[in-house]
């Protein structure tokens, strides 16, 4: 061995050892606590947030928990999981309020206690967000009007079955759903029903709807529950083929009654995206990492029909997991 050898070995074993040590430190760094508190967790699009917020919490080794009510309308309960986190050591929550307005007040207590907020989803009522990270729910109400305008010749005539009045999600695409029919000159909604945010409520409601309004055409329902509910009714109604049903969110359901055409157009949202861009986003500013982020991030939304649905960017919208 030579000499230039020999003093080189020491070296590169003084570098290695270096790595070790560093990689040992990074190891037992503090990891930051995170509470992801979602409206419900007995969804497809809730199962989908969760594996993107787990994914995120891996890879930057946080520490996640998740929690949601029963009902996708108590709100109070919501409150009372954001003070537990807020308890429990949380340092960020990730947030998608069931009600705009009376959200607010809890996640205002939770900024004051020191917690980074990030909304995700469905928007909240407080200057104390620090970033959002959701779909363009204006835009995808117009989306859906607009798929029934391409699709369908003739006058409109529209039902609209909603849910949760008081969620911001909900309001803005009925109302991006509103403006675009009347700015077509062709559709007019004659009925719009809120509903329980079920499948059994919103396939009783888009029963009576359709029985009340034979007239119907369109039928527009704006989440996964009320979507399976009003494929149900029209399936039930046998109204598949004068009737144009859109539908929002991927559901196994929802995506066989759009291969045998008792729904015409699924508006599907990155779901996956919303859960890790969420527990990212928390890194990031917990981290001192912020300085670069969006106040609002727009994640992508997409019309998938018949005729597009196997393509392979529709095919991952579909299944996130696949």
């Amino acid at each position: 061995m030579t000499n230039c050898v020999k003093r080189l070995l020491p070296l590169a074993l003084a570098a290695a050892l270096a790595g070790c040590t560093m990689q040992a430190t990074d190891s037992n760094a503090t990891r930051y606590q995170v509470a992801l508190v979602a409206k419900s967790k007995d969804s497809e699009f809730w199962n989908a947030v969760f594996t993107g917020a787990e994914a995120a919490a891996t890879e930057y080794n946080m520490q996640l928990t998740i929690a949601a009510p029963n009902s996708e309308e108590d709100y109070e309960e919501q409150d009372r999981m954001i003070e537990k986190a807020v308890e429990d050591g949380a340092q960020a929550i990730v947030f998608s309020a069931i009600d705009y307005e009376k959200n607010a007040a809890a996640i205002d207590a939770a900024a004051a206690a020191g917690v980074t907020i990030i909304g995700i989803d469905s928007a909240v009522d407080s200057a104390h967000v620090a970033a959002y990270i959701g779909a363009d729910n204006y835009g995808a109400g117009q989306m859906a009007a607009q798929s029934a305008l391409d699709g369908m010749d003739g006058q409109l005539y529209v039902g609209l079955i909603n849910y949760e009045v008081n969620g911001a999600n909900g309001r803005d695409r009925e109302q991006g759903a509103r403006d675009a029919f009347a700015d077509s000159g062709r559709a007019e909604v004659v009925a719009a029903m809120p509903t329980h945010s079920n499948a059994v409520s919103a396939r009783s409601e888009a029963l009576s709807m359709l029985r009340e309004h034979p007239e119907i055409n369109v039928l527009v329902a704006f989440n996964e529950a009320t979507s399976v509910g009003a494929a149900r009714a029209v399936q039930q109604m046998q109204r598949a083929d004068d009737l144009w049903l859109v539908a929002f969110d991927s559901n196994i359901e929802t995506i066989d009654a759009l291969q045998t055409g008792v729904v015409d157009a699924l508006i599907v949202q990155n779901t996956y995206g919303m859960g890790y861009f969420g527990v990212e986003s928390a890194y990031e500013l917990l981290a001192g990492q912020g300085s670069s982020l969006e106040e609002s991030t727009v994640t992508t939304t997409r019309i998938i029909t018949r005729d597009n649905m196997f393509a392979m960017d529709k095919q991952k919208a579909l299944f996130p997991f696949g």
